[in-house]
């Protein structure tokens, strides 16, 4: 008989495989990669559309696990992720290596057999680059770990794109480059006022190698490429007027906010006023925008 105590630890176990999905991250991956394949010319079936944004997501998830695998240590010593099931004990390595290592595979099988299997390589190599290139390689030997690893979150549009058909083009291109662009300003933002969790852990992001006041300038300065990248579909001819609006008046906002962090000299994290908001609204500049992408798709049909 399944005594109470054996019921509660079965649903914190899979409570705990839940969240080496990250699910917070993997609500964007979900959303962009629904905008790409809504912004996509031509139709797809709803349910193998369904089973395509399933497959990504299933994909970010496997990337997100395989990262706390090989992170488990470095996740231990920053007090903002010691409570993740690695480093708080309620798993173990193995567990997680497994867990991440099969959902890898499902969820490219599941897209090249329902889907297509060029989708299907575009997911695979997505989920072989944050795990291997961003997370084993890049982030605990170079500064530019976000600038570099960024390609990592940007693939869920191209990748909605290629499920619809089966290519690439320049949109789904300049979308991929607009999450690329915008990552450093908005990981760097964050990085600002937690800088002594990844200075204790010895991960050389950009405020511990190059210092706070370099930081903020190559924000701002990143935040000038995104505007022009974002603003670049619209100028190109390939989105219309309520995307053109959008982006330039979300850029602008971005910018500015962006700006203000390079203005500022702070040290104490909470006197980061400036930083976090940008943080905050990093976040809600890439929804509001790809939410432009499709309703400009939408009207235009």
């Amino acid at each position: 008989m399944t005594t109470a105590s054996q019921t509660i630890q079965g649903l914190a176990s899979a409570k705990d495989l839940f969240a080496l999905t990250k699910p917070r991250v993997m609500s964007l991956v979900i959303f962009t990669a629904l905008c790409g394949m809504l912004a996509a010319p031509g139709t797809i079936h709803p349910v193998i559309g369904f089973t395509a944004i399933l497959a990504i997501s299933l994909g970010a998830g496997a990337s997100a696990a395989l990262n706390q695998w090989y992170e488990a240590d470095i996740d231990a010593v920053m007090k903002r992720t010691q409570g993740r099931p690695l480093p708080a004990g309620r798993m173990d390595r193995e567990t997680a290596l497994h867990f991440g290592i099969g959902l890898s595979v499902f969820s490219v099988l599941l897209m090249g057999v329902a889907v297509n299997w060029f989708s299907a390589a575009f997911l695979a190599f997505s989920i072989f680059f944050y795990a291997v290139v961003y997370t084993i390689w890049l982030k605990r030997s170079t500064p530019q770990n976000i600038v570099i690893g960024g390609a990592a979150g940007a693939f869920p549009p191209a990748i909605g794109w290629a499920a619809v058909t089966g290519d690439v083009t320049l949109m789904p291109i300049l979308l991929f480059a607009i999450i690329f662009f915008w990552t450093p300003p908005h990981f760097w933002a964050l990085a600002l006022f937690v800088n002594s969790d990844y200075s204790k852990a010895g991960i050389p992001m950009m405020p511990v190698v190059a210092g706070r006041q370099s930081t903020r300038k190559q924000i701002f300065g990143y935040s000038l490429i995104l505007a022009v990248v974002a603003i670049a579909p619209f100028a190109l001819g390939l989105a219309g007027q309520v995307y053109g609006v959008a982006s330039i008046v979300l850029s602008t906002i971005f910018s500015v906010f962006s700006w203000q962090v390079g203005r500022s000299t702070t040290t104490r994290p909470d006197d980061m006023a400036a930083e976090k908001r940008l943080f905050k609204f990093s976040i809600l500049y890439l929804f509001a925008l790809f939410a432009a992408v499709v309703a400009d798709r939408m009207i235009a049909a």
